[in-house]
């Protein structure tokens, strides 16, 4: 006989609690308990099954050493992002802003394989004509896709039972439900539980599932972080605030880099891959301008070539620190190695920095364009054409080397620059044709390289 208790569960949570409380501890909501009788389990001796349905403990040396299958989605950028294809079995969550191109992504990426594999659109938020119009703006109206417009999750689920496609994207997570729970879509709960169905029968079927999910104003997917820690592969999409420009970043893979990062320009056709981002980054006037550099920066197994904006103008009584696309509070600091080092003192003027295009810099490898940079524009004085810079300033002075010294060199080179100042460590054994690689130790050698 089972044994039936009284307990009260969190509509926002999930949460369960013995005794009722105006306000959920495990989530702070307040008037979110509901009475729920439940049943104990009867002792039967049967454990839960996992993915692989069994229930026994194996030696991690006779676990088989089978590679994970990938699958080409039709996109270069994408696929170097997922680290070399989609992983059958695996589930990716894509965020980005509304608006941004998430659906529109996804869409083609169903329409370009859709000639190798089965696959199917579930969409939450539109109707089917809807979709239907997408794909007629991509010139894919009739494409041989699978579409479903149902948010619940076991439906959902009932329906791929009999055949399991290959590629399942669900648009969007935020409005699954599960009718095990009371709570409303979106909710902590509600979030949680559906994400850990698909994931159970993405690993049990070995489908790979695609989940589009909201951000925040803060710019993170919202819900739960746990929801993060479920799927194997986190996604963001970002893009150029006014322009075509979009990135997809990884913020977690379970089976490659999370540095990677690929490009797409939005067009009337949909999204078109960009091969080559430094020419995209590097559309400026020919004739070079104070306060401007150009900067080689490595985006995971990529080099590319940005352009770094300064401006430097005198100051009120609280002059300002501005930077766009780099760390502001390494800004204040490598103005204060200029001071001490390079006796050129910016304390009392206002300094702007600018990465063009949008892209995000998170390496230290920024540190010798920025400061370049802002000494050009204090100066009034324009660096010389064909001129490339990295290397990471210390607070000594002396310039630090950085990773993937070569690749860089080599690939301003490929984009035409014939002068490069770089890191004495990061000194390459034989030069590139046509480039003259300048090694420098300290700031101090840097500024004269560059304005000599």
């Amino acid at each position: 006989m089972s044994k039936t208790k009284k307990q009260f569960r969190c509509t926002q949570c999930g949460a369960v609690s013995s005794q009722w409380a105006g306000q959920c501890t495990a989530c702070g909501s307040w008037n979110s308990l509901e009475a729920a009788s439940s049943a104990a389990p009867e002792s039967s001796g049967r454990g839960a099954r996992g993915y692989a349905g069994e229930n026994r403990i194996r030696m991690l040396k006779d676990v088989g050493d089978e590679s994970e299958v990938r699958i080409d989605s039709g996109f270069l950028e994408l696929d170097r992002v997922l680290g070399g294809g989609i992983v059958t079995g695996s589930v990716v969550l894509l965020g980005g802003d509304p608006g941004i191109g998430k659906s529109t992504l996804l869409l083609q990426l169903l329409i370009r394989m859709q000639s190798r594999q089965r696959m199917v659109y579930v969409t939450g938020e539109e109707s089917l004509q809807q979709v239907r119009m997408r794909a007629q703006r991509l010139g894919e109206k009739d494409a041989a896709l699978g579409v479903v417009a149902e948010t619940e999750v076991e439906s959902i689920l009932a329906l791929l039972e009999q055949e399991p496609p290959a590629l399942l994207v669900i648009d969007s997570i935020q409005t699954l439900y599960t009718r095990e729970l009371s709570s409303a879509p979106g909710s902590v709960a509600q979030l949680r539980e559906c994400c850990a169905l698909l994931v159970r029968f993405a690993k049990q079927r070995n489908v790979a599932i695609f989940l589009v999910g909201h951000v925040t104003k803060e710019g993170v997917i919202a819900g739960p972080r746990v929801l993060e820690h479920m799927v194997d592969t986190v996604l963001y999409f970002e893009a150029d605030p006014g322009g075509r420009l979009r990135m997809i970043r990884a913020a977690k893979n379970r089976f490659g880099a999370v540095n990677e990062i690929g490009f797409f320009a939005m067009a009337d056709s949909g999204l078109k891959e960009v091969r080559n981002p430094s020419a995209l980054f590097l559309a400026r006037d020919a004739e070079p301008a104070a306060g401007s550099v150009v900067l080689v920066t490595r985006e995971g197994s990529r080099s590319v070539l940005v352009e770094v904006q300064a401006l430097v103008d005198r100051g009120g009584s609280s002059p300002r620190r501005v930077a766009v696309g780099l760390e502001a509070n390494r800004l204040a600091m490598l103005l204060a190695v200029l001071h001490r080092h390079a006796q050129i003192g910016l304390l009392d003027q206002d300094v702007f920095i600018n990465v063009v295009g949008g892209l995000q810099v998170r390496e230290t490898a920024a540190d010798l364009a920025t400061v370049l940079a802002a000494v050009s524009s204090f100066r009034d004085r324009a660096l010389p054409g064909g001129l490339a810079v990295f290397g990471e300033l210390g607070l000594s002075g002396e310039l630090r080397p950085v990773s993937g010294g070569e690749e860089r060199i080599a690939e301003a080179a490929k984009q035409g620059f014939s002068r490069i100042i770089v890191p004495q460590s990061n000194k390459p054994r034989k030069s590139p044709a046509k480039t003259d690689v300048l090694a420098v130790r300290s700031l101090s050698e840097a500024l004269d390289a560059a304005f000599s």
